[in-house]
């Protein structure tokens, strides 16, 4: 059952003035180790956000009927997502301007991706091949029509639709048999010439696009067990983390990531959007708003997630981090008056459903005390989708030790 918060939102006000120290260790916590720098020796399937061990807690539980997982399921399969009757609309070309406009295929793209991860899911909880075959129609609809992404937000656009692909491939690919081998190997074509490209160099623009770019191309790499193009993603990603997420440890100014040309205080005060009191915690876009900001943190637990359950667990790098900028956000989200330092006193909430699995693996698995986010998390369940590239992850990550 899950466990409730006895936290008030306004009990936590107090303590930020200052700047607060968000989501302290436990005397549990692990010392911090750094991974092994190179992709897997041999990869592990199904391995992209979800594993085996994850996917039989939630089936499990579901069956059960416990909460909160039976009510993520119900949610997730009143969603469009699950529909048996989807019609896929796959685009030769996808074009996607500045937030999406224009939207020639966007939205489609993105939503029949995150259909096919649904399906897959439903597939593996119900064991009915109607949802297994309806993910592999969307899959082998695009896989035969995609050519290019092009526009403005063509990298983003690949990073989001190209974060949900290979969640459902790996899903449908290493546990269903009815996925005929020249499909698969057509699917692994779309994501090697197609999504690959767009996303594997990764971008200079706004820290969540580049996170969600190495989502893609990690989640992809593992797909197509590209060795080589995990091991530059993984790089851009723990290179892009320290710059999107800052800790008093690193001095008076936040990091910038390699290339980035922000070589003045100036030119780093205005990328983290006119921000010059730096606290544990806080992002590069928190000052933007709280939506772009859950995508670069949902970006950072996901792909750490990845490499975790393929033997190159990142989490233990990135977990003071992650943590202070989990806390941080929920505890504004939760209704905490804003500083005057903070953003000019005033911030635009809007985090979305993206804490589950970094709470998880932070707080279940490290043990670090996270009581905002605890909150947060616990009174949102269950979590549902953003419509982009995030779904479902009270169904597969709450509670979830494996």
């Amino acid at each position: 059952m899950r466990r409730k918060s006895t936290l008030a939102v306004g009990a936590l006000i107090g303590a930020l003035a200052a700047g607060p120290l968000i989501g302290a260790p436990s005397s549990a916590a692990p010392a911090t180790t750094r991974p092994p720098a190179a992709a897997p020796a041999t990869f592990t399937h199904p391995g992209v956000l979800v594993g085996t061990a994850q996917l039989d807690l939630a089936r499990s539980k579901v069956n059960s009927g416990a909460q909160p997982w039976k009510g993520a399921f119900d949610a997730m399969m009143a969603s469009k997502y699950a529909s048996l009757s989807r019609t896929p609309k796959p685009r030769a070309v996808v074009e996607c301007g500045s937030y999406s406009d224009p939207d020639h295929g966007c939205t489609d793209e993105r939503e029949d991706a995150l259909a096919a991860y649904t399906l897959s899911l439903a597939w593996y909880v119900t064991r009915d091949t109607r949802y297994a075959d309806k993910a592999i129609q969307v899959m082998d609809a695009w896989s035969a029509t995609i050519e290019d992404h092009t526009n403005s937000n063509a990298p983003l656009q690949t990073g989001w639709a190209g974060s949900s692909w290979p969640r459902a491939a790996e899903i449908i690919r290493y546990t269903y048999n009815g996925w005929p081998k020249d499909r698969i190997d057509r699917f692994a074509g779309m994501l090697r010439n197609v999504y690959l490209p767009k996303v594997i160099n990764g971008s200079r623009s706004n820290g969540n696009w580049e996170l969600s770019m190495m989502e893609a191309a990690v989640g992809i790499s593992v797909f197509l067990e590209d060795k080589s193009s995990y091991d530059k993603a993984v790089a851009t990603f723990r290179a892009r983390v320290p710059a999107y997420i800052y800790l008093k440890s690193d001095g008076d100014l936040p990091r910038t990531a390699p290339g980035s040309g922000l070589d003045t205080r100036d030119k780093i005060i205005k990328y983290w959007q006119g921000q010059t009191t730096f606290v544990d915690g806080l992002t590069q876009e928190t000052c933007r708003d709280f939506t772009h900001t859950g995508y670069g943190l949902s970006a950072v637990s996901h792909i750490a997630e990845t490499t975790r359950l393929q033997g190159q667990d990142l989490y233990p790098e990135v977990a003071d981090r992650l943590r202070h900028a989990l806390g941080f956000q929920a505890t504004y989200e939760l209704g905490a008056a804003p500083p005057s330092w903070l953003c000019g006193g005033s911030v635009k909430r809007g985090l979305g459903p993206v804490t589950e699995v970094g709470y998880n693996a932070l707080h279940n698995r490290l043990h670090y005390d996270m009581p905002h986010t605890q909150q947060l998390t616990e009174g949102r369940r269950p979590s549902g989708s953003n419509n982009l590239f995030v779904g479902w992850e009270t169904l597969t990550h709450a509670e979830n030790p494996s």
